[in-house]
């Protein structure tokens, strides 16, 4: 009975270090994602008054929970039932991050500039209107952690599709948790940075003094970074889309494959994201005309 017992926890700890060992490496698959939803939510996080960042941040994070909420049961019931499914979204999910990655590219090096909804600090704003536009942009956010969402818990499937449903519900679970709590944590961080920086700017009144010094790189750093994000999350991006195509699209497996896995990826994800452009303003183009 006892002996029973004990193989009976041997067993439940080999499934958790699999598990363990599994979730490790589809979080490694995710990272690119990860980079890019940092970057995202950094930006969307960033901008309000001091007092209410976090609170529109903890709103933003719990919208992320549900999201995957509703996500990770369908995507359980399709890996059940129809797997071809996962793969197909797994490549559309690739077209789109391709995409995005290519865009972003091609704005950077064209200088487009994007146009951003202004708002006329010179007019008295009541509660209300900010607080709308407090909700508007907490709902943008989610939408697009929905998206980025969709792919993380995606992509984590597709690396442990050959094991048992059980595996795959802990395993995917885990990540889409750590994904979250790992992202908005760095995103709230982030975002107090220049906060942190104003306190010791005021710590002494001193001019020039340690605190000062430390309180204004703070100040000026935060910017950076969030730039910094932005750019590791878009090369990360174009990496993770051709990785899912070079993966899961049997003619472009063996293409360039004595190449270096790292070039082969990210060129496969940039020219996979330009044509994909290219198709996206066309038909833009040819909407606009009629």
């Amino acid at each position: 009975m006892a002996s029973g017992f004990f193989a009976l926890l041997d067993d439940i700890a080999s499934l958790m270090d699999d598990v363990a060992v599994m979730a490790k490496v589809s979080t490694k698959k995710t990272a690119g994602i990860l980079g890019d939803d940092l970057a995202v939510n950094a930006e969307k996080a960033s901008g309000f008054v001091s007092s209410r960042e976090l609170p529109v941040l903890w709103a933003i994070t719990k919208g992320s929970f549900l999201n995957k909420l509703i996500i990770l049961p369908i995507a359980f019931l399709l890996s059940a039932f129809v797997p071809i499914a996962v793969t197909i979204i797994l490549v559309i999910g690739g077209l789109y991050l391709s995409y995005e990655g290519a865009e972003k590219i091609f704005h950077y090096f064209s200088k487009h500039k994007e146009s951003h909804e202004a708002v006329d600090l010179s007019e008295t704003v009541d509660k209300e209107a900010v607080l709308a536009l407090e909700k508007q942009k907490i709902k943008s956010a989610i939408v697009t952690d929905f998206i980025l969402s969709v792919e993380i818990v995606i992509i984590a499937l597709g690396t442990v599709m050959e094991q048992p449903i059980s595996v795959q519900i802990m395993v995917v679970s885990i990540v889409a948790i750590l994904a979250t709590v790992g992202v908005y944590g760095i995103v709230a961080m982030i975002v107090r940075l220049d906060d942190l920086g104003l306190r010791l700017i005021n710590f002494n009144d001193r001019d020039e003094s340690f605190t000062d010094t430390i309180g204004n790189f703070l100040v000026w750093v935060l910017p950076k970074i969030v730039k910094g994000l932005s750019f590791v999350g878009t090369i990360a991006l174009v990496l993770v889309a051709g990785g899912i195509f070079t993966h899961n699209v049997p003619f472009l497996h063996h293409l360039l494959d004595t190449w270096p896995s790292f070039i082969r990826d990210f060129l496969m994800g940039l020219v996979i994201g330009f044509v994909v452009l290219g198709v996206v303003m066309l038909i833009k183009k040819l909407f606009k005309k009629k």
